[in-house]
């Protein structure tokens, strides 16, 4: 067993995510690492009524999560007291973008194979795609 610092995981509330939250859980008890949770969302441009042009006005997108909702889903998924030290984090931004920022001084970086957005035919969503392509670490994508 080798002793990791830390542990990304990007999770967004989608079926995938909540797979590869419990997998990197497991994987951070076996190696000794702390847990940072993430969840990344993005400000959506919307013009305004009656208007063609874009509106200069952010409007929070509807699948934004506040902290406690992605605490709740942790709780969900790993129970009151996790064997481990879980972090949750909740920033705004581009999924991808953050992530790979994120992924830097990371042991590993985990993110399911498909997320809320994009197209369910799809193996690979974009965002994980994107991450297993340009982190900073290595990556995991859980199926």
């Amino acid at each position: 067993m080798s002793s990791w610092r830390s542990i990304v995981v990007g999770v967004d509330g989608s079926p995938s995510s909540r797979k590869a939250l419990a997998w990197a859980a497991a994987e951070a008890a076996d190696h000794g690492a702390d847990l940072l949770v993430l969840n990344v969302w993005e400000h959506t441009l919307l013009p305004p009524a009656g208007s063609v042009s874009v509106s200069e006005h952010y409007v929070p997108d509807s699948s934004q999560r506040t902290a406690e909702d992605l605490v709740q889903v942790i709780k969900e998924e790993l129970g009151d007291d996790p064997p481990i030290r879980v972090v949750p984090h909740v920033k705004q931004g581009r999924p991808a973008k953050v992530l790979i920022e994120e992924s830097t001084g990371a042991d590993l970086l985990v993110v399911g194979n498909r997320g809320h957005g994009g197209f369910a035919g799809l193996v690979l969503g974009s965002v994980s795609q994107h991450v297993a392509a340009y982190a900073n670490c290595p990556v995991t994508v859980v199926r």
